[in-house]
């Protein structure tokens, strides 16, 4: 689709403009693809799509998630986070090559210096209560990821807007106090809602966007219910006539509920269930590249006698990535001691490879720090998997002669412990934001925030190398790779994060389930989803 160049605004070259129909941006300009590879699909099985022929309209959709919805953390991103774009839209998306394409927005221009973006917007866009979508939600959007009160891992990025300039009902210019480079991670990330039910919202009441599906009705730890939006901006979307999204905890019974046809799609299988499921033909295993995240060992650098550095590496060379992504993960999975799937332009094999398994080594920097024999609480989310990971972490740990008691919690619980900064001395969970510009990761993640982080660690290099990486317009130079390599560099010598290995993102379904997506935050996108 051709769109017209907005006119340049002082200050910007030609390179900065930024077209929707997907130029080169200037900020991304990552090579890596997020390649999807499909598993276990029978014959023809994913061949039909909504650009080769007429996607049958109709049906509804049984979807099943591990983790219920939890309206308090509505705008962080998190394992709650799937449903989000079933009634929200954001004002870009990005493509395969983390190029941002038009949502909401249809045209953008970023100026030369990085400090002021002009955004075109749509304007044949309805809330599903019928109110006009126009600048002025926008302006709403950015303000309420700046609140405080709101839990939202790209508040920083959002805070960096200082100003707005309405052009009309359908464009505005948002000024920044400095540049960043991570602005379309905030495009993408940032739901827009409506502004007069966001307390609503926030409370599980009414869930009012733009977006393809209606919220019906939540019954907390068990469903949530989604009908068609008629009056969807785009033609003829989506094709399904709802969306019911069971919550089943328990990655057994979740593999039995697909195997019995009770649901149909899913994106929290634990790797070694979807295993079982890729020779299937029955059903498609499809994994994307980038990852869906990464679980990781952290530390609580407050706490004795982990505050010493030696031990917490030694806590880094006891444990088996290796044996935890084929065991635990099914396969499904990079070993890897650093945050950074192999699409991100901060991904160095060495980095990945830094930490290995080394008993000897780990028994060596404990004697050195004057440290024989520990036992420390070992809190982990009750996940897909999550307790098979903190068992497996539990035991190499053992060999090493740190002990460790399992704590079990629920992920909305864990999810508030990380953000209260309130986890005892050694944790198991998952992160993400690794996928998306390096600096978001340290800016953005809790367990990485170089402000303030839940293993309370605090750096003034960290810190330095961080906002030095921000505080940039472009992602991809030489001088943006060595400041990702000196953030490496922090995270892998003081180990307050101990990353053990990258997820797969894994999709599972029956075979006719086709024309799902997910974007890079892991909200799911069934605009062109139907039942083949």
């Amino acid at each position: 689709m051709d769109q017209p160049v907005l006119p340049q605004s002082p200050g910007t070259s030609r390179r900065t403009v930024l077209r929707a129909a997907g130029a080169g941006s200037a900020l991304l300009a990552l090579s890596a693809c997020r390649a999807a590879v499909d598993e276990g699909a029978a014959p023809g099985a994913g061949a039909q799509t909504a650009g080769s022929s007429t996607p049958r309209r109709g049906g509804t959709l049984a979807l099943a998630s591990p983790t219920d919805f939890t309206p308090s953390l509505l705008f962080a991103q998190s394992a709650m986070s799937l449903p989000q774009r079933l009634v929200y839209n954001t004002l870009t998306r990005y493509d395969d090559r983390l190029q941002p394409q038009p949502e909401l927005a249809t045209e953008w221009q970023v100026s030369g210096d990085g400090r002021a973006v002009t955004l075109k917007l749509r304007d044949d866009v309805v809330f599903h209560n019928g109110r006009p979508f126009t600048a002025d939600d926008v302006i709403f959007a950015v303000k309420n990821l700046q609140n405080p009160l709101r839990a939202a891992q790209l508040r920083s990025t959002a805070l960096a807007v200082a100003g707005f300039e309405k052009r009309g009902d359908h464009e505005i210019v948002l000024t920044l106090a400095h540049p960043v480079s991570n602005l379309f991670d905030l495009f993408e990330f940032m739901i827009i809602t409506d502004r007069d039910s966001v307390e609503d919202a926030l409370a599980g009441k009414r869930l009012i966007g733009t977006g393809p599906f209606t919220f019906q009705e939540w019954n907390p730890g068990s469903l949530l219910r989604f009908a068609r939006n008629d009056r969807y901006w785009r033609p003829g979307r989506p094709y399904l006539d709802g969306v019911d999204l069971r919550i089943i905890p328990q990655s057994d019974t979740l593999l039995s509920s697909l195997r019995t046809g009770q649901t149909q799609l899913t994106y929290g299988l634990a790797g070694k269930d979807a295993a079982t499921l890729k020779d299937n033909p029955r059903f498609r295993v499809k994994q994307y590249a980038t990852g869906s995240g990464a679980v990781y060992l952290g530390v609580n650098v407050t706490a004795d006698p982990v505050r010493n550095k030696l031990v917490r590496q030694a806590l880094a060379w006891a444990v088996d990535r290796d044996r935890i992504v084929q065991q635990a993960l099914g396969g499904y999975g990079l070993a890897s001691a650093a945050p950074w799937p192999a699409s991100s332009p901060a991904y160095t094999e060495a980095n990945a490879r830094h930490y290995t398994h080394d008993p000897a080594k780990a028994r060596e920097l404990l004697k050195s720090a004057g440290v024989t024999s520990l036992d420390l609480p070992l809190l982990f989310a009750t996940t897909p998997g999550g307790a098979q990971i903190a068992q497996m972490v539990q035991y190499d740990l053992q060999q090493v002669g740190v002990r460790t008691t399992l704590q079990p919690t629920d992920p909305a619980t864990g999810q508030k412990r990380l953000i209260s900064q309130s986890m005892p001395a050694l944790w198991t969970m998952g992160h993400g934001f690794a996928q998306v510009h390096p600096a978001t990761l340290a800016v953005s993640a809790y367990p990485f925030n170089e402000a303030k982080n839940t293993s309370k660690f605090h750096s003034a290099d960290y810190t330095d190398a961080v906002q030095r990486a921000w505080k940039r317009t472009d992602a991809d130079s030489a001088e943006a790779r060595a400041l990702y390599q000196r953030i490496s560099d922090i995270l892998l010598d003081e180990a307050f994060i101990i990353d053990l290995a990258v997820l797969a993102s894994l999709e599972v379904s029956g075979a006719a389930v086709q024309g799902v997506t997910l974007n890079k935050f892991s909200y799911l996108n069934l605009d062109d989803a139907h039942l083949a």
